[in-house]
C-alpha cells in the first residue's frame, strides 16, 4: 500500500510542482512564452494520451513489470528535465515524463484493486489512494515555491530520482503478475485511441491560449473526432479490442467515467482560479498561496481517510458519490461570491472546504463505481478509465473556464474578479450537472462485491441472476 500510494504520490507532486518555477526557468533558458507552455502542455499531452494505452499493458504485461519500468523511465526523464541546457531538450524530456507516468499510474492503480478484494478494503484502499493524490498535489505547490526560491528551479526536477530509486529498491514486495497468456495488444485500437486523445488535449490546450477560432485548435479537435469514430469502428471487428465492450456494458460505469469528466473540469477550475485570485488580487506570494491550500489538502486526506469508508456502509457508493458532488456544487457557489480586498478566512476558506470535502467524498466513490465488477485481467483498463476521464476533463474544464473567465474580464473593463466568479459560477453548474447525472443513471446494485458462480454473470458483465440472489442473503 505505501509503495504503491509513493508511486501515485511522485506523479501528483510533478503535476504541480513545476507551475510556480515556470518564471524563473523561462528567465534562465530564454524561453519564449510559446516554448514555455509547453513545460506543462507536454507532460498533459503525452500522460493523458497514453494512459488507456498504459493500463491495457498493465494488463497483459504484468502490472509489477510496467509499474517498475515506468518508474526508471519517470526517474531518468526527471535527471534530463534538471541538466537541461536548452528549452528543446526540457520539453522532449517533459515528454518522456508525461509517457512515464501514463505507466505507472494505471498499472499502480489496478494493483492496489487487484490485492483488495471488492467491499470494505478495497474501499479503504481507494481512499488512502485519493488522499495520496490529494497529498501529493498541495505539496508539489509548496514545494515547488520553497525549491525554486533556496535552491533553483532544477531542484524540482531532481527531487524524483533519489525517491524514485528506493521504491525501485523496494518493489520486490510488490505481488506479481504472470502476463495474460495468448492476448496481444490491438495495436490499431492503441495506435487510434492514443492519437485521437492527444489531438483532443492539444487542441484544447491550443484554444485556451490561442483561441477555439484558430486554425491549429479547429483542425486538432477535428482530427480528434474523426480518429474518435475511426477507434470504434476498429473495435467492433477487433479479435482482441483495445477496450472490450464489457468494461463498458455497464450503465454504472459510464455514468461514473462520464461523471468524472465534469468532476476532473471542476477540481482543475478552483485549484487554478484560487492560485490565482490569491496572487493576483489578494498579493498573495506562491508560497503563501500553497500553504493557503493546505486546508483543502487536509480535508480530502482526513474525509477520503476517516469518513468517506464510513459513510459508505450507510448511504453506498451512490449516496456518498451524490452527497460529495452536492458539496463540491456548494463550495463552487461560495467562491463565486469573492470580491477585491475579501477576506481569506470568509470568502475563500469556506469554499475550500466544502469543495475539498466534496472530493474526499466524490473520488472514492467514483473510482469504487468504476472497478467494481470489472475482472482482474481488465483491471488495468478499469483505473486507466478512471484517470483519463479525470485528465480528459481537466484539459477540457480548464479550457472552457479560462476562456469564459478572459472573455468575462474583457467585458468587465479588465477586472480579474469578475472572470474569476463567473468561472466558479460556470464550475457550479458542472458539479450540478454531474450530481443529477448520478442521481439519476447511478445503480446502487451494480457497484457492490461481484459474486459469480459457474459463470453466473449476463453479458454486461454484472452480476446475474444466481450472483444476484446470493448478494441479496448477504
Amino acid at each position: 500500500m505505501v509503495l504503491i500510494c509513493a508511486a501515485q504520490f511522485v506523479l501528483q507532486l510533478d503535476f504541480s510542482i513545476v507551475n510556480v518555477a515556470l518564471p524563473t526557468i523561462q528567465r534562465e533558458l530564454h524561453m519564449p512564452a510559446a516554448q514555455l507552455q509547453w513545460i506543462v502542455t507536454g507532460y498533459a499531452l503525452t500522460f493523458g494520451s497514453l494512459l488507456l494505452a498504459g493500463g491495457r499493458l498493465a494488463d497483459l504485461l504484468g502490472r509489477r513489470r510496467l509499474l517498475m519500468s515506468g518508474l526508471a523511465l519517470f526517474g531518468v526523464a526527471s535527471v534530463a528535465c534538471g541538466l537541461a541546457q536548452w528549452p528543446f531538450m526540457l520539453i522532449i524530456a517533459r515528454l518522456v515524463q508525461g509517457g512515464a507516468g501514463a505507466m505507472v499510474s494505471p498499472a499502480a492503480l489496478s494493483l492496489l484493486t487487484t490485492t483488495n478484494p471488492e467491499g470494505p478494503a478495497r474501499n479503504r484502499a481507494l481512499a488512502i489512494w485519493q488522499a495520496t493524490t490529494a497529498g501529493g498535489a498541495t505539496t508539489g505547490i509548496i514545494a515547488g515555491g520553497v525549491l525554486t526560491q533556496y535552491l533553483g528551479w532544477r531542484a524540482v526536477f531532481l527531487v524524483n530520482p533519489p525517491v524514485i530509486a528506493i521504491m525501485l529498491l523496494l518493489g520486490r514486495w510488490l505481488p506479481a503478475q504472470r502476463p495474460a497468456g495468448g492476448q496481444h495488444l490491438d495495436l490499431a485500437g492503441a495506435s487510434l485511441i492514443t492519437a485521437s486523445l492527444g489531438a483532443l488535449i492539444f487542441g484544447l490546450s491550443n484554444g485556451q491560449q490561442h483561441g477555439f477560432a484558430s486554425p491549429a485548435t479547429v483542425t486538432a479537435l477535428a482530427v480528434a473526432v474523426v480518429l474518435a469514430v475511426v477507434f470504434v469502428l476498429v473495435e467492433r471487428t477487433a479479435s482482441a479490442p483495445m477496450l472490450p465492450a464489457a468494461v463498458l456494458a455497464s450503465p454504472t460505469r459510464r455514468t461514473a467515467v462520464a461523471a468524472m469528466l465534469l468532476i476532473g473540469a471542476v477540481l482543475a477550475g478552483y485549484v487554478y482560479f484560487v492560485s490565482l485570485y490569491l496572487q493576483h488580487v489578494e498579493g498573495f506570494s506562491p508560497v503563501a498561496t500553497g500553504l493557503a491550500l493546505v486546508p483543502s489538502t487536509l480535508t480530502v486526506v482526513v474525509t477520503s481517510t476517516l469518513v468517506t469508508r464510513r459513510l459508505m456502509r450507510r448511504l453506498g457508493t451512490k449516496g456518498v458519490f451524490t452527497a460529495g458532488l452536492v458539496s463540491m456544487a456548494a463550495g463552487q457557489l461560495w467562491l463565486s461570491q469573492i470580491s477585491v480586498g475579501a477576506s481569506y478566512a470568509t470568502a475563500v476558506l469556506p469554499g475550500l472546504l466544502l469543495t475539498s470535502l466534496g472530493i474526499g467524498l466524490a473520488l472514492p466513490a467514483a473510482s469504487i463505481a468504476i472497478t467494481s465488477g470489472v475482472e482482474s485481467r481488465d483491471q488495468g483498463l478499469a483505473g486507466a478509465l478512471f484517470t483519463t476521464g479525470q485528465q480528459v476533463g481537466a484539459a477540457a474544464g480548464l479550457a472552457v473556464l479560462a476562456t469564459i473567465a478572459a472573455a468575462r474580464t474583457a467585458h468587465a473593463a479588465g477586472s480579474l474578479v469578475a472572470g474569476y466568479r463567473l468561472s466558479f459560477l460556470v464550475a457550479t453548474v458542472m458539479a450540478l450537472a454531474a450530481t443529477a447525472l448520478v442521481a439519476a443513471k447511478l445503480r446502487p446494485r451494480d457497484t457492490g462485491p461481484t459474486l459469480q458462480r459457474h459463470g453466473a454473470t449476463d453479458s454486461t458483465g454484472t452480476p446475474g441472476l444466481v450472483a444476484e440472489a446470493q448478494l441479496r442473503k448477504c
